[in-house]
């Protein structure tokens, strides 16, 4: 028998029944199962569903939720709704848990004095091929533990995070404005990660937390240029409009880089990482205009 920690696993899924499946057998698979495990899903049909009500693992709760609002904030939210444990991860269809995953990250938070979340390596998932793109790798192998002043989207990742319930539910969980499938585009991750960090929280990355995540194609690395610039320029104009006006210089720093970047890609005639400094630019600028309209 394998052991199961005292910890809810949370997927959210949208229109990839074949990743799904092979996440949730990842999980399965694991050397420690989660004594819970929820698919949030907002697919179009009922393929993610058959998947999961598929599944039957003696000594885990396999929840199944269907969720009408569109947007990765709203799946993760649901999935805080839905969650019976202290402790809860999050990952997505896209991503495949490394077999020690639940273990690691229990231990984590299981430590005498705990952080309030933990994060860990993301590593492409499958050999490297042709017109495929590394997503939001993170694969430095030295424990760190984050406090208030840390770049949020540095961090972690939304595909590899773990905290306490209780925090979560003390953040008011993710802002539903920001994140893939809604009008924020993406960076719900990093605004919660920067929420927490504020409230007097700790994050510690931890390399013994891997998740493998799908390498993208070149059209899905150039709509997600576009996308994450919007997110992280909205994020830090919401957070300056609450107060925070250090979040400016916090933007400024990541447009220059982008910009140093641009320059760096057009020195090297690199016409397709011109285009993606492009479009996290244009990204930005648009987003910054989002986020300052929002209430804070």
């Amino acid at each position: 028998m394998r052991p199961v920690a005292r910890m809810t696993v949370a997927v959210a899924a949208c229109d990839r029944p074949g990743p799904v499946a092979r996440c949730l057998d990842a999980i399965v698979r694991g050397a420690t199962l989660p004594a819970q495990l929820i698919v949030v899903d907002q697919s179009r049909d009922g393929a993610v569903e058959a998947e999961v009500r598929a599944i039957v693992i003696p000594g885990v709760e396999v929840q199944y939720v269907r969720q009408q609002r569109l947007g990765l904030s709203a799946s993760r939210n649901a999935a805080l709704a839905a969650a019976t444990h202290p402790v809860i991860a999050f990952t997505d269809d896209d991503c495949v848990p490394d077999r020690g995953w639940v273990a690691a990250v229990s231990a984590a938070l299981a430590l005498p004095a705990p952080p309030a979340a933990v994060a860990g390596r993301v590593l492409p998932l499958g050999e490297p091929s042709a017109g495929t793109y590394v997503v939001s790798p993170r694969s430095d192998d030295h424990p760190t533990d984050y406090r208030q002043g840390a770049i949020p989207w540095a961090v972690g990742t939304g595909g590899n995070f773990a905290g306490s319930r209780a925090w979560f539910e003390r953040l008011g969980g993710f802002d539903e404005r920001l994140g893939a499938g809604s009008q924020g585009r993406a960076a719900e991750d990093a605004d919660l990660i920067y929420r927490l960090l504020r409230a007097g929280g700790v994050v510690r990355y931890d390399p013994g937390a891997v998740v493998y995540h799908e390498r993208q194609t070149e059209a899905q690395r150039l709509r997600s240029r576009w996308t994450y610039g919007f997110g992280i320029a909205a994020a830090c104009a919401l957070w300056a409009r609450r107060g925070d006006f250090g979040a400016l210089r916090l933007l400024g720093t990541w447009m220059a880089k982008q910009v140093a970047l641009l320059a760096g890609a057009l020195v090297r005639r690199d016409g397709f990482l011109a285009r993606q400094r492009t479009l996290s630019l244009r990204g930005g600028i648009r987003g910054l205009f989002y986020g300052l309209r929002l209430t804070p």
